[in-house]
Formats: C-alpha cells, structure tokens, sequence
C-alpha cells in the first residue's frame, strides 16, 4: 500500500513555490512583485505559477523591462484591458447663461403649451 502511494506521489508534478525575491527599497521592482504575489495567490494552476516564476524571474535578472513584465503579467491579472478603461461616463457641462436661456424658453413654451 505504500509503493502505491510513493508511486502516486513520484507520477504527480513538484510543487512550485513561491519565489521570496521581494525588494522593499526598489520601489518599482516592490510593485512589480506585488502583482505577482497577487496574481500568485489568486490562481490553483501549477503550469501558471510556473510562469509567474519565469516572469518575476526575467525581471529580477534584468533580461526583461518593466512594460514587457506588465504586458506579460496582463493575461495573469485577469484586468489587462480594463486597466486602462476609464470606470465613469462623461460629464457634459454648459454655462450658466445657456442653461438660463434654455430654462426659460421651456418655461415659456409650457405655459403657452396649456392654452391651447
């Protein structure tokens, strides 16, 4: 009953862990890692968390830039093309004095509207 265990066991993938390569006085590298650390902790994919390695990896290494790291992560992060979406809708503004005009001309074609 063991060997069946240990050969269940020798079939299955390591583990991957989670690489503790953190710079706290790197401010933009700090940030780049906490997108990974985030996106790390949110998925149950061994494959993706080996790729997430391979990322935070090439940017600690310096063989990748900051942007290719983000476009690299985008597809991870689940919100790439939202990212740059803007969230409310547009505000329409007016002066005072076409606002006024406005209002009164509505004013005076609803009174006229009743006499009829």
């Amino acid at each position: 009953m063991t060997e069946k265990r240990e050969e269940l066991r020798a079939n299955e993938p390591a583990a991957v862990t989670k690489l503790m390569i953190d710079r706290p006085t790197d401010f933009k590298f700090h940030v780049a890692y906490l997108a990974y650390s985030h996106s790390w902790d949110k998925t149950a994919s061994q494959e993706t968390k080996t790729k997430l390695n391979e990322i935070i990896l090439s940017l600690s290494n310096q063989e990748i830039d900051y942007s290719t790291f983000y476009e690299e992560m985008g597809q991870y992060t689940g919100n790439s093309s939202k990212h740059y979406a803007w969230p409310r809708d547009t505000i329409v503004t007016q002066k005072k004095r076409d606002w006024r005009e406005r209002e009164s001309r509505d004013s005076r074609n609803a009174r006229h509207r009743g006499r009829r």
